[in-house]
């Protein structure tokens, strides 16, 4: 155990630093519990009669390679695939992990959405889970005959030692924008954290990295695995074209041939970019896995569309980055009609990166006819306070709506709304509160709503617009056009 509160008797407490507390100041309370060995840096000032005190450089470390131990290294029996990147981790994890699924293999899958045993699912409490759960859950994965893994891996648990002990087949490096500078200081140190994940890959595993990224070679630069890249402004081991974009999907060219997949964005397109490339590397079929990526929905929360009778679309994205916003918004100013009014009800989490608030803000303005910002899970901090650093990055007069009430704010959205405009609610939660949320503003309306890009599992959301009855079609898995595939 590594929390002192969860020590039984005859455990083994590991004193871990953390960024809000020392492990090592409630070593007294885990040995009153119970715990028969403790793993520390310092030994206490006082021990006790009949517990053992071991002594390490890094307790972090040395808790990950006992749990992986413990356990059985259970990774070792899995295809495990990491996934590393500021955007895109959850998107292409879940892909792969439905990917794999449609091929008739199992799964398991560790995300920030959630994490699943075959087709089971477990709530997901982090986007890389502690260690000890970590290999908890891989264990129970290959013990249910699970062939693969995949699983986001953040720079939190890089650094902190969470992946530590298990053996990748593969990773996948996304991109890096701004983001967790509250934790990483610097950018420098952020991209060092991501780095790492790739410098520990062994010399059988793969590095698939994003070339059309500036710091994707360095990702790579000193791994011993072996470096595959992909892009679509240069050459690459895998190389994709968008040769047509719609509100239900993209036509692509993967390797000289032409999939339609029922995603939209050029941002999705690296993501399914990245998808195809890992699932070649680990043996699968090139022609079968464009196949299964034709009949690949959107992932809960990732440019999820919520549509009314009346042409209004809502579009639900978990962008939490200015980058990964803009890219969302200029994905949207592809496909909307000069007629179409765009609505943005934007919102920056609290704790987190203050420097990336007035970014976000900004963003927002420029493309928005009409900016709504509003409280996007502020943790410990007043959302007012969030809300004044939002705008405190405008320029003087620059128009925009303040309501702190999300449900408020995106009320207010879909009154302001005219048939035919877009809404994009940036929800940096991505789930299915949001789409209550609009479904109910319709039904107040007296609109009906179709849930347009479905995402797994769909139920979830389908059940929560049914809650307060709104009708909504059931997806049907022959909603998107069907694939085309032939040699250019």
């Amino acid at each position: 155990a590594y929390d002192s509160r969860a020590v039984t008797r005859s455990d083994c407490f590991f004193a871990t630093r953390g960024t809000q507390s020392d492990g090592h100041d409630f070593i007294p309370d885990a040995v009153a519990k119970g715990a028969s060995a403790v793993v520390c840096e310092q030994l206490p000032a006082e021990t006790a009669h009949g517990v053992a005190y071991v002594v390490v450089p890094d307790a972090a470390g040395a808790l990950a390679d006992m749990a992986a131990a413990f356990y059985g290294h259970p990774s070792r029996e899995l295809k495990l695939v990491g996934i590393t990147g500021t955007n895109g981790k959850t998107t292409t994890a879940t892909l792969l992990y439905d990917l794999v699924r449609a091929l008739g293999y199992k799964a398991g899958l560790v995300s920030t959405v959630v994490y699943k045993v075959g087709e089971r699912i477990v709530e997901a409490t982090h986007t890389t889970p502690d260690p000890v759960r970590l290999n908890a859950m891989m264990r129970e994965m290959a013990d249910e005959g699970c062939e693969y893994c995949f699983m986001e891996c953040s720079s939190h648990a890089i650094v902190q030692q969470r992946t530590r002990g298990l053996h990748f087949a593969g990773g996948i490096f996304s991109n890096i924008t701004h983001d967790h500078l509250d934790y990483h200081k610097t950018f420098a140190e952020y991209i060092r954290a991501k780095k790492l994940f790739f410098d520990s890959l062994a010399k059988d595993a793969f590095a698939l990295t994003n070339a059309d990224d500036k710091n994707g070679r360095v990702m790579v630069q000193n791994t011993a695995a072996g470096v595959h890249t992909y892009s679509l402004r240069t050459m690459a081991d895998f190389r994709c074209k968008i040769v047509e974009m719609h509100v239900d999907g993209m036509l692509l060219r993967i390797d000289g041939q032409e999939v339609w997949v029922g995603l939209v964005g050029r941002f999705n397109a690296y993501n399914l970019l990245a998808v195809y490339g890992a699932a070649v590397l680990l043996g699968l079929d090139r022609a079968e896995v464009l196949r299964a990526m034709s009949m690949l929905h959107a992932v809960s929360g990732r440019f999820e569309f919520v549509r009314a009778e009346n042409g209004t679309t809502a579009i639900v994205d978990y962008a939490h980055t200015p980058d990964a916003l803009e890219n969302v918004i200029q994905t949207i100013q592809e496909i909307r009609t000069p007629a179409q009014q765009l609505i943005v009800v934007c919102g920056c989490g609290g704790d987190r990166d203050r420097t990336k608030r007035p970014e976000m803000a900004q963003i927002a303005v420029k493309y928005a006819d009409t900016a709504i910002f509003t409280s996007d899970n502020p943790r410990h901090q007043s959302p007012g306070a969030i809300l004044d650093e939002m705008a405190a990055g405008l320029d003087p007069g620059a128009r925009f709506l303040r309501i702190v009430d999300r449900a408020e704010a995106i009320r207010t959205a879909a009154m302001l709304s005219r048939p035919g405009d877009i809404l994009l609610i940036n929800s940096g939660s991505g789930n299915t509160k949001t789409i209550a949320v609009i479904a109910e503003q319709a039904k107040e309306q007296g609109a009906k709503v179709a849930l347009i890009s479905g995402a797994a599992p769909e139920d979830s959301i389908i059940g929560k617009i049914a809650d307060i009855n709104v009708t909504v079609p059931r997806l049907k898995k022959n909603n998107f056009r069907p694939p085309v595939s032939k040699n250019v």
